[in-house]
């Protein structure tokens, strides 16, 4: 003796059923969906290369988690930003090596035995009253020989007078 289960209970268990799938089949296009605005967006930020990020969106539209699951065995490593960051730092590295000095005066790179910056034409270095070597401006004893050195405003003002004493000839006459 089979139950009998009354039609309009059998409308309604039919109706929820059809919500629960029409909810479930939203979600999983949402997941879909999803899934393709995001491969596309990463692939973005990896490369820029046109091809290759159509390629790997439709990859993932077509072929969903498989599909997805080969574009993480196939895409590049590292993103664009990641990459930029890492040349920054090895030229960072590359130029601490090479330690050049910069002029205070314009901020370009000058060699270690100019006396003037060529651009500019700042004074960089000065060189030893007694062994003729290079010295940094403010030194007052050069390192090499031990000579005292006469600072800078000792020597304008030395300069100036012996520029005073000395009396133009023109005002002779």
């Amino acid at each position: 003796m089979p139950i009998e289960i009354p039609a309009d209970i059998v409308a309604r268990i039919l109706l929820v059923l059809q919500i629960i799938l029409a909810l479930v089949g939203a979600f999983f296009i949402a997941f879909w969906l999803s899934l393709v605005i995001w491969t596309f967006r990463d692939i973005r930020s990896r490369t820029r290369d046109a091809l290759a990020q159509i390629l790997a969106t439709l990859m993932v539209l077509l072929f969903n988690i498989p599909g997805l699951l080969l574009y993480f065995i196939l895409r590049p490593q590292e993103t664009l930003a990641e990459a930029y960051e890492r040349a920054l730092e090895e030229e960072a590295l590359l130029q601490g090596i090479e330690e050049r000095e910069v002029c205070p005066g314009c901020g370009r790179k000058v060699e270690q035995d100019f006396l003037v910056c060529p651009y500019c034409h700042t004074k960089l270095k000065k060189t030893c009253l007694m062994c003729k070597r290079l010295l940094h401006l403010n030194w007052n004893i050069c390192p090499y020989c031990g000579a005292p050195q006469v600072s800078s405003s000792t020597e304008v003002k030395a300069e100036a007078e012996s520029g005073a004493q000395e009396t133009p000839p023109e005002a002779e006459e």
